[in-house]
């Protein structure tokens, strides 16, 4: 099953809708859609795992020093986008399908 057949599935049955929405939207504006949605759902897990590691003290790589804070950030941007590229908490599925109804329904 490929990216596009997965993408029209909620709870493993077919979402007719977005199955028909996906037939209006081109391929390009499709994989565009995709990747922005998991951009959003990369910055919200950036902002919870910010927010799980901001109370750590203590020493080692999530200590409390000057330079882990600039090293923590990266990290967790790091690990977010990893999550999210990796199929996420499932976010960016729902993003993307807004998205691809509003476009098919802004076509005609």
């Amino acid at each position: 099953m490929n990216g596009i057949d997965k993408a029209s599935l909620i709870n493993g049955r077919k979402d007719l809708q977005l199955a028909d929405a996906l037939t209006r939207v081109s391929p390009e504006a499709q994989k565009k859609t995709r990747a922005k949605a998991e951009e959003f759902e990369a910055m919200f897990l950036n902002s919870m795992f910010s927010q799980m590691t901001t109370g750590i003290k203590g020493e080692g790589p999530f200590g409390d020093t000057p330079g882990t804070g600039i090293w923590r950030s990266m990290l967790t941007d790091e690990y977010s986008k990893s999550f999210a590229k990796s199929g996420g908490i499932g976010i960016s599925n729902d993003v993307f399908r807004t998205l691809i109804l509003q476009q098919a329904n802004s076509a005609g």
